[in-house]
């Protein structure tokens, strides 16, 4: 068990908490890191690019011209790849782009994640993040207190937390997520990563 610090919304340390080693403590291991954000990226892409090939383009019915005697090479249709407006050659089509990764991968993965932002200095636990209503300037003066202003920040919420999500929100460089929503690729791409005590213990219990 690692003891880390835990701060308040002020940014004094408020107590210490152990977190287990398991989930906290490990290697990163960053070729499954790597493979588990791919996916997830990929999965995004719609598959929908396409080009028109030469049987799809519109027009040339008609052979151009006669076939010899012209001093030409011969052509059969105005369509054909070599002319302008003609068909695209090997051009993207639709399909899909998904690649697999499996729930041992991606909880190793997450593992890895938090494990590498403890290493780092840039995880953030505070004792309680919580706002009666939605309001951003209480929220950035949360984020100064945290010595995080203006840094690309990522913060972890409960997902019924619709204020603490409307504070957060329009803050420039920082992202909100509910604690469901969160993914390898979500934990890393950020320069410091918060969350409450109360959910870095909700994430130990899924990923352990």
């Amino acid at each position: 068990m690692s003891k880390v610090e835990v701060k308040n919304v002020e940014g004094g340390k408020a107590a210490e908490v152990e977190l287990a080693d398991g989930v906290f403590g490990i290697e990163p291991n960053i070729p499954v890191m790597h493979q588990v954000v791919v996916a997830y990226e990929s999965s995004l892409r719609q598959g929908t690019h396409s080009t028109k090939n030469r049987s799809a383009v519109s027009g040339g019915g008609v052979k151009p011209f006669r076939q010899k005697g012209t001093g030409r090479a011969r052509q059969g249709t105005i369509r054909a790849p070599q002319f302008t407006g003609g068909g695209v050659v090997f051009g993207p089509t639709p399909h899909g782009h998904e690649k697999r990764a499996n729930n041992k991968e991606k909880k190793l993965a997450m593992r890895s994640a938090l494990s590498g932002k403890l290493a780092d200095s840039e995880l953030v636990l505070l004792d309680s993040l919580t706002f009666e209503e939605p309001s951003t300037k209480k929220a950035v003066s949360v984020l100064k207190a945290l010595g995080l202003e203006g840094k690309r920040v990522t913060i972890v919420v409960p997902d019924d937390d619709v204020e603490t999500y409307l504070s957060f929100r329009n803050i420039p460089g920082a992202e909100v997520f509910g604690v469901t929503e969160v993914n390898t690729r979500i934990l890393v791409d950020n320069k410091a990563l918060v969350m409450t005590v109360d959910i870095a213990k909700q994430l130990e219990e899924v990923l352990a």
